[in-house]
């Protein structure tokens, strides 16, 4: 499979011509006020709102889930984040002025704005885009400088981190390998890396100035003895075989000296990544939680290594760390990922030993970055504080080494090299030969008729234009797309532009298929994807969202057990949906086969330029929200759009 490595992409970027600045926001509506026109209001936002000076000798700085987003953006928060067993009414199962009220912090602030729903349009342009890697590398680097200098600190990421953009798939995660070493990551864990190509992600690894860890990425048992797999880590300097007796792919953990205190930094990576994401992407690692490993392994560093603190960075998902840290004894803090919780307090836990382990989660798209304080002393912690910070992109100035990197990465070329897809003779996209990523990105396609959003346990608006798109490209009765958690937010009246759309569909199995499927096969995989996501054992869940089914209405009780929660399944006509009858079913992003429909991304920018009206705008005629059961009493849902009892 041809590929883009560094030096050929590096090369691009400097034969090509500079994007300026005005032509990467080119795509904007001049009718609509956007992140300029919110400048006066987030101008009156005092400088000392950024202000942390450390309160200790140890500052851990913490950021996750980027999912490719370079530049600043909108995204909503979920009005639905429903909590089962012991995570009902806990966070982040709280969403809108129940967490407001959990985290003692005001409505019509940053802060609401930052990690709720609440009045979210008016926030916008009110505040802003959020995010962006100059942004957060201006704030960094501020929070460095207050805490006395680098050298005081640690910069730590969750993972999820390479993908989730057009670029990041055009120069297969190197964009944003290059942006985090400017950036200053120190350590980082993996999920959605995994998803190139072993020997692309070991060449991201080694580019990485950083340590790349994970305790629980083992190598298989036949890749160890195989010539092949060593032939492959040996052109990365071994990386991809870090101890071959006890099958580590990755270092499991790595000790930080900082300010005269030994910090232990233990990676994990997504447990579950060989059930969520195609196999063929690493056929020689296998995943799983390993909560036994990770108890065995940091009982040895503790006795040792003898650290002053041991904290996890994890990509588990929050509920799961939870647990997690009530089971492993010696953590001290967990900085985690997965399921984009944007969590101002960290949650305090007792482990098996009686001792507190505090959990956190900083979100998604580089919303926010969380900043804990530890004061040291003795080889004992005295304190740890913390405290989470909002990313509002015009309060911050654009660091010009970051923005100079991406404006520069966006003018290269897209060519013969680029590599979308899994199926060869869709590698690359003739229609985008010769033009620069921003040219192709910037393009716009539609002015969206209402807020468009992804994020919630159920159907967003977002959701629906991809399972409209699937509907109309095979004629299909039912379309179904994974409720992944990324996917920026687009406000009612912007243009919807081919950036937005990537940020909905970048993947490196982004082919699109139809099939016949009998209704009992088709209520059967809503009902276990609904376990998935509400079986009242952390361990067994997945952390994403329910699946989004388009052409189909049907009610859900959360409450229920499997194969009980999903009742009365319609077709958009009305006719209920028959058990032995077969329907025909769209979807995308295979995970155990490769299928040869159209990419999801030219598949929903058709869809979009099709049916647009002759004022540009996009209407949606229906949301297929789903009827929800016994969720009212939950604090984890809040003004819901469908019916709700």
């Amino acid at each position: 499979m041809p590929t883009i490595d560094r030096r050929t992409f590096l090369k691009l970027m400097g034969l090509s011509a500079t994007a300026s600045g005005a032509g990467l926001l080119s795509a904007c509506n001049d009718n609509i006020p956007t992140a300029n026109a919110a400048t006066t209001e987030a101008a009156k936002i005092s400088d000392s709102y950024y202000d942390l000076p450390m309160q200790g000798n140890v500052r851990i700085l913490h950021t996750t889930d980027f999912h490719g987003q370079l530049q600043p953006v909108y995204f909503r928060e979920p009005n639905v984040n429903l909590g089962v067993g012991d995570a009902f009414g806990r966070p982040p199962h709280l969403v809108g002025n129940k967490l407001l009220e959990a985290m003692k912090l005001k409505s019509n602030t940053p802060e609401s704005y930052a990690y709720t729903y609440l009045d979210f349009e008016n926030a916008a342009l009110k505040y802003g885009r959020q995010g962006g890697f100059p942004q957060m590398k201006t704030l960094l680097d501020r929070l460095r400088k207050q805490a006395g200098g680098r050298q005081n600190t640690v910069t730590l990421d969750g993972g999820d981190l390479w993908q989730g953009s057009g670029t990041s798939l055009w120069t297969r995660g190197i964009d944003m390998v290059e942006a985090s070493n400017i950036l200053g990551i120190d350590v980082m864990v993996g999920h959605w890396e995994f998803t190139y190509k072993e020997n692309e992600v070991l060449s991201n690894v080694a580019m990485f100035k950083g340590d790349f860890i994970g305790q629980n990425v083992r190598i298989k048992e036949d890749s160890l003895m195989s010539e092949g797999y060593i032939k492959m880590t040996e052109q990365f300097d071994g990386r991809g075989l870090y101890d071959e007796d006890k099958g580590l792919a990755f270092q499991p953990y790595v000790i930080k000296e900082i300010n005269g205190a030994k910090i232990c930094i233990v990676g994990q990576a997504f447990p579950r990544t060989a059930n969520a994401n195609p196999p063929e992407f690493f056929p020689d690692w296998s995943f799983g939680l390993r909560e036994d490993d990770m108890i065995e392994l940091v009982q040895a560093i503790r006795e040792e290594e003898k650290p002053d603190a041991i904290v996890l960075l994890s990509h588990n998902g929050m509920d799961v760390d939870i647990k997690m840290a009530e089971r492993v004894p010696g953590l001290n803090a967990v900085f985690g990922g997965h399921t984009h919780d944007a969590v101002p307090e960290p949650i305090k836990v007792k482990n098996v030993e009686g001792h507190d382990c505090w959990v956190t989660n900083a979100g998604s798209n580089g919303k926010v970055v969380g900043v804990m304080d530890f004061d040291i002393a003795d080889g004992k912690i005295k304190s740890m504080r913390y405290k989470m910070l909002p990313i509002l992109s015009d309060v911050l100035p654009a660091d010009k080494e970051m923005q100079a990197y991406i404006d520069q990465m966006r003018s290269t070329v897209y060519d013969e090299n680029i590599v979308e897809s899994r199926v060869p003779s869709m590698y690359y996209n003739k229609s985008r030969l010769g033009k620069t990523f921003a040219e192709i990105l910037d393009e716009k396609l539609a002015i969206a008729d209402r807020l468009l959003y992804r994020r919630g346990n159920f159907m967003g608006t977002w959701d629906q234009i991809l399972c409209n798109a699937l509907r109309e490209e095979f004629d299909a009765d039912i379309a179904m797309s994974a409720g992944v958690r990324w996917g920026t937010t687009t406000l009612k009246g912007d243009w919807i532009t081919m950036e937005d759309v990537m940020t909905q569909c970048s993947m490196t199995y982004g082919e699109t298929y139809v099939s016949e499927m009998t209704g009992h096969d088709l209520l059967n995989i809503l009902e276990q994807v609904a376990d998935n996501l509400f079986d009242p054992d952390p361990y067994l869940q997945s952390g994403g969202d329910m699946v989004r089914v388009g052409g189909m209405d049907y009610t859900i009780d959360p409450s229920k057990p499997l194969y009980e929660r999903i009742t009365d399944a319609r077709l958009d006509n009305g006719h209920l949906i028959e058990a032995d009858k077969k329907y025909k079913v769209a979807g995308w992003a295979q995970v155990n086969r490769t299928p040869d429909g159209r990419l999801m991304w030219d598949v929903v920018h058709d869809y979009i330029v099709k049916n647009k009206g002759k004022d540009n705008v996009l209407k949606i005629a229906k949301i297929n929200h789903p009827k929800l059961l016994n969720v009212m009493k939950n604090p984890g849902i809040a003004d819901y759009p469908g019916e709700a009892t």
